[in-house]
């Protein structure tokens, strides 16, 4: 079977046609499309729509598809170099963790704020009574706040805190002090100043790296929103034994990561090579896992669906604030981006947790916030 016949076939099984008629179907314009994903998997179909090969009037529900009928399973291809290295090496060490600050967080500070909220927050809005990409926001960092009860006594540390969207609002809304901690250095840059006059401190270093933001006492409450996803699997341990040392006894833990349904090592390449590199998502198996014998797990709440809803209305910005060709690879990789993860979502093929954890345990009960 030659390669046109075989990925026709494929798509085929997806409910997809091939110069079909349907939203979801792909137009392929150059014919070296099919060799190509054959040979390169998810790294050959990502870079053949970057250089205009094929289109797709419905992207979401393209990659919806995709997921919804196993794609992963069925072509493997340019997974086993990628798979290897991972479970071999620490991708994520103190040595190489500053690779996505500078590879993707550093270059592309303006196309976040053209595609986020005021507060540029990076991570999932919480859509449950809201209307719009700005107000699921701030209902996400408020939720973050109310979890864990934060209050105007607390110190709290933001472990990868971005633009610094939840120590500033934090910082207005609850009267905490707040302390950032991020690797990239125009992320830092652009949070301090976003800052300026709120008690908030943003340090320039890794989550390891405990002496330089620790300070004279432990932190009451911790959070990481959007930042896990860039831990790896060799380091989940560490990472939760850097937060029980830095966390008071008692205290509040609240991480908020995309999940996986299973257990891997290893990045999906295009998105390695291109968007998170090193990156990996964890399943819920590697989380409960890490925290053994540190924390009490007090909740868990998943509402993967609302990232759907969360990367739809980022890439309805981003296209309408975007001057340029929209031939242009980077707009073709940034509408590829953040329209697969669309399908994803919606396939609930990604999650997105909200985990409380408690250093000692909770009296009287912890109660769940929603």
């Amino acid at each position: 079977m030659g390669a046109e016949e075989t990925v026709r076939d494929l798509a085929a099984q997806m409910d997809i046609e091939i110069s079909g008629d349907d939203p979801w179907d792909i137009q392929v314009h150059d014919d070296r499309f099919y060799r190509r994903v054959l040979a390169d998997g998810s790294l050959g179909l990502g870079e053949s729509y970057m250089e205009e090969w094929w289109d797709c009037e419905d992207l979401a529900e393209f990659f919806c598809r995709l997921f919804l009928n196993g794609i992963e399973q069925k072509v493997t291809a340019g997974l086993l170099l990628p798979s290897l290295a991972a479970r071999v090496l620490n991708l994520q060490s103190l040595r190489r963790s500053p690779q996505v600050a500078r590879a993707h967080y550093d270059t592309t500070v303006e196309h976040y704020r053209s595609m986020s909220d005021p507060y540029i927050t990076l991570s999932c809005g919480y859509w449950k009574d809201a209307d719009d990409l700005d107000e699921a926001q701030e209902a996400k960092l408020d939720l973050v706040c109310r979890k864990i009860g934060i209050s105007e006594a607390d110190r709290v540390l933001d472990i990868g805190c971005g633009f610094g969207s939840f120590a500033r609002f934090a910082a207005e809304r609850y009267g905490c002090s707040v302390t950032g901690i991020n690797l990239s250095a125009e992320q830092v840059r652009v949070a301090r100043e976003l800052a300026d006059g709120l008690p908030v401190e943003i340090v320039r270093c890794d989550y390891r790296e405990t002496d330089c933001y620790l300070g004279d006492r432990p932190f009451d409450k911790v959070v990481s929103i959007g930042m896990f996803e860039h831990v790896g699997h060799k380091n989940y341990r560490t990472y939760m034994e850097s937060v029980h040392r830095v966390l008071a006894d008692g205290g509040f833990f609240l991480l908020h990561t995309i999940g996986s349904n299973v257990s891997q090592a290893f990045n999906d390449p295009w998105y390695d090579r291109y968007i998170f590199p090193n990156g990996m998502l964890p399943s819920a198996r590697q989380v409960s896992g890490a925290i053994e014998g540190l924390f009490v797990m007090e909740d868990w709440h998943n509402f993967g669906p609302d990232y759907a809803r969360t990367h739809q209305a980022w890439y309805e910005r981003f296209d309408r604030n975007w001057s340029g060709s929209k031939s242009d690879p980077f707009y073709r990789m940034w509408k590829y981006f953040l329209l697969s993860s669309v399908g994803g979502f919606k396939a609930r093929h990604k999650q997105v947790w909200q985990i409380v954890l408690s250093k000692g345990g909770v009296r009287p009960r912890y109660e769940p916030v929603t």
